[in-house]
């Protein structure tokens, strides 16, 4: 909206064409969704704690959290969404398809996460709708975003899948580029909700991810910049920097109420959003491999709930002591904040080596 009112204004006044540089808005949207997610905060956790929606604690779970997490209330991805959706259209150039494409992406999983969040409630149990229930709602969503981007797609890159530090590769997809990025995105989506286990574990990976997706769409929507790093010149993906940015400010000030010991939890409001719409820029921005490699966190935790789930199928035994990856440190004794740091510091490591591949030409 701001985006417009300063052009108008811009007749009478050359001085507000600053609010027209990329940089500028990134700023101002990382501040205001900081802002904005501050102030609700409070606000929707006492709605939260005064209707009693209250997180589901899992029976076979760790005994610690049945105890310390009872009475946290949950569905705070809320929180995230709003400010996210807030801040982008007060600061984003609405015109964009990029914009919509990724507001319909986080809007339509959060509302996912919302009704499993609230099933959870209303039955006073830790399952939810049904898996099968969830994948499908997950496909479809995921599914009306992937054609669309399949059929307003421009040039062949569009379709292409780059891989990091090799520039003078790209392997065209097609119409593979359909279930392709289907999977990226449900699968992001999963991985990121199971994730989201211990207090702030799974909000500081999707904020170092989120601000690096501001630095690849800077410089992707940069023809200059593009071309002197030999990456690919995507034409109006530097609003998506704006989007990302707004994730950046919203989950710092999420992660003020989610930090240790956490006043409130995402939920699948949150966690499947996020999964889902960082999924969907990495899609966007042709960089499924590289988001695969930041969000190694991810990657790891949804590894181990499959492998463990294979194995015991096969073997009747168990590979760790408890999945996802998290529980089985958990299990071996390991205090919950050192965990959560742990994690941390390995996201930021991943982050680091998926931004050098901008470096080699």
């Amino acid at each position: 909206m701001f985006y417009y009112l300063f052009d108008y204004l811009t007749q009478f006044y050359l001085g507000f064409d600053v609010f027209h540089y990329l940089t500028l808005r990134i700023i101002l949207t990382a501040l205001t969704a900081l802002f904005i997610s501050l102030v609700s905060g409070p606000i929707i956790i006492n709605f939260l704690k005064n209707n009693q929606l209250y997180q589901s604690i899992r029976d076979d779970g760790p005994e610690s959290h049945i105890e310390d997490k009872a009475d946290t209330p949950t569905m705070g991805g809320t929180i995230i969404i709003l400010s996210v959706i807030i801040s982008t259209f007060l600061w984003a150039d609405i015109l964009n398809k990029n914009i919509w494409i990724l507001s319909f992406i986080l809007v339509s999983f959060g509302l996912i996460g919302f009704y499993d969040d609230y099933q959870k409630l209303l039955y006073s149990s830790s399952d939810g709708i049904k898996g099968k229930t969830k994948f499908i709602l997950q496909i479809v969503v995921s599914g009306i975003v992937v054609i669309y981007i399949y059929n307003t797609a421009v040039h062949v890159i569009d379709l292409s899948l780059t891989l990091p530090f090799l520039k003078n590769f790209a392997l065209y997809l097609g119409i593979f580029f359909i279930p392709w990025s289907i999977f990226v995105i449900v699968g992001s989506s999963n991985a990121v909700n199971l994730t989201d286990g211990l207090d702030g574990l799974a909000i500081l990976p999707c904020i170092l991810i989120a601000a690096a997706f501001v630095l690849f769409s800077y410089v992707q929507g940069n023809f200059n910049i593009a071309n002197y790093l030999l990456i690919p010149y995507l034409p109006d993906v530097s609003e998506i920097a704006i989007f990302s940015s707004a994730i950046v400010g919203s989950g710092l000030g999420f992660l003020w109420y989610n930090s240790y010991p956490a006043d409130v939890f995402m939920g699948d409001t949150g966690s499947l959003s996020l999964g889902a719409v960082l999924a969907t820029i990495a899609v966007l921005l042709r960089l499924e491999i590289i988001y695969a490699i930041m969000g190694g966190v991810f990657v790891m935790e949804a590894l181990s709930v499959i492998i463990q789930v294979l194995y015991y199928k096969a073997y009747k035994q168990r590979i760790f002591l408890m999945a996802p990856m998290h529980h089985h440190y958990e299990k071996k004794g390991l205090k919950e904040p050192k965990i959560i740091v742990r994690f941390w510091i390995i996201t930021f490591i991943f982050v680091l080596i998926a931004l050098s591949s901008l470096k080699i030409r």
